[in-house]
């Protein structure tokens, strides 16, 4: 099943109906998308601006992780839902640009840079605080904030950039 075949097969069930029709369930959720991802957004970037070693510096790496990793995967999970709750709504019409294909690809380079983070980085956070970070330290923290500002930047676009632009 391609792409545009799954996407108008989520239009189409119940559930993608029910969200587009609605006149308050989807500003609901797309209320709740924009708010945890401004909130896991947020602390993203504290903790990359701690790891880049640009703000924070006087802040143990480990504390600053272990205090804000809870609310931020927390807030990522709102966002991944309802994300995933506003495709069923907008169906195929979502490819008709390169906007939402880019979101998606950045999204999971972003998450790839998490992963490559935590298995070589994030283990051993106490040994490797103190400045300077290690160099792969710092580009992972330069990466998330390229991946998930383009990410925010291009979520956004999606309703303004179709097919004619």
């Amino acid at each position: 099943m391609d792409a545009t075949a799954l996407l108008q097969l989520m239009y189409d069930s119940a559930l993608g109906t029910a969200l587009a029709e609605s006149l308050y369930m989807y500003p609901l959720v797309e209320g709740s998308h924009l708010l945890s991802l401004a909130f896991s957004f947020g602390l993203i970037v504290l903790i990359d601006l701690r790891l880049t070693g640009i703000a924070l510096v006087q802040l143990p790496v480990h504390a600053l992780l272990r205090q804000l990793r809870p609310y931020l995967l927390a807030g990522f999970v709102i966002t991944f839902i309802t994300g995933i709750l506003l495709t069923f709504a907008a169906g195929p019409e979502l490819l008709n640009s390169f906007v939402f294909p880019l979101k998606l690809l950045l999204i999971v380079l972003a998450g790839l840079n998490a992963i490559w983070f935590e298995w070589r980085y994030g283990r051993d956070v106490t040994q490797w605080q103190q400045a300077p970070h290690p160099a792969g330290v710092r580009l992972a923290g330069f990466a998330s904030l390229g991946f998930w500002s383009g990410v925010v930047i291009l979520g956004r676009l999606i309703p303004y950039l179709d097919s004619g632009f």
